[in-house]
């Protein structure tokens, strides 16, 4: 079965406008396809109303499930952001925000959030410095989500200091080092992703849960007891 990958552009740029990061998406998701026979899919996260908050469903109007339920679906998961000021654009902070709410939809059996066994990358444009931080960012909170991450998950093109043209404009589809960063992220992500799926992640975190708080009590006690 086709691997499936899904990119979450968090341009804050809306249809039809162009984005450079959906430019540099395209051309992730065509060694993708090419090479690997995987199926991509992109959501433009700006062209749906994601109401502010932490969990799943924030109620009426929020289209949030909708693009969650496509993230749950995914073998691997790509968030793709411009770099603003620095930083992942609002819309990539929304939906890490937004991603919060699957702390509380662990499996029954294991307490396993739903982003366990799969695989996270982030991809990144702008024309400022940022891309070293954005990727940091993006690969820290996909993890703590329950993403694995392999080595050199991140491709980026970013353009020299101070204002210029954009990926699309400064022809970066030929820069050597996104396209090997290109390239990397596809190979390491799909075979982690065929890895995961042959052998998934064991842990057990109500396991886990249970011997913390045993520890702790005792470590509690002890304290009590002035032994320390």
């Amino acid at each position: 079965m086709a691997l499936r990958v899904l990119f979450l552009n968090c341009t804050p740029k809306k249809s039809p406008e162009v984005s450079n990061t959906r430019a540099l998406c395209d051309g992730v998701a065509a060694v993708y396809e090419a090479e690997h026979g995987a199926q991509c899919e992109f959501v433009r996260v700006v062209d749906h109303d994601l109401l502010p908050g932490v969990a799943s469903d924030m109620g009426e109007g929020d289209e949030w499930p909708t693009i969650l339920a496509k993230v749950k679906a995914a073998d691997i998961l790509i968030v793709a952001t411009p770099i603003w000021i620095g930083n992942i654009s609002s819309v990539a902070q929304r939906v890490f925000e937004r991603l919060e709410g699957t702390y509380s939809e662990g499996d029954p059996e294991t307490g396993q959030y739903p982003l366990y066994n799969k695989v996270g990358a982030a991809v990144i444009t702008g024309t400022e410095d940022g891309g070293h931080a954005c990727a940091k960012t993006i690969q820290f909170c996909l993890c703590r989500f329950g993403c694995t991450i392999p080595p050199a998950a991140d491709c980026y093109w970013v353009g020299p200091a101070g204002p210029g043209p954009s990926y699309i404009e400064a022809e970066g589809r030929r820069h050597l080092y996104t396209n090997r960063t290109k390239r990397t992220l596809v190979a390491n992500t799909v075979f982690m992703a065929e890895l995961l799926k042959r052998n998934r992640i064991a842990t057990n975190l109500l396991e886990v849960e249970k011997k913390a708080v045993a520890e702790s009590r005792a470590s509690a006690e002890i304290d009590w007891r002035g032994t320390r």
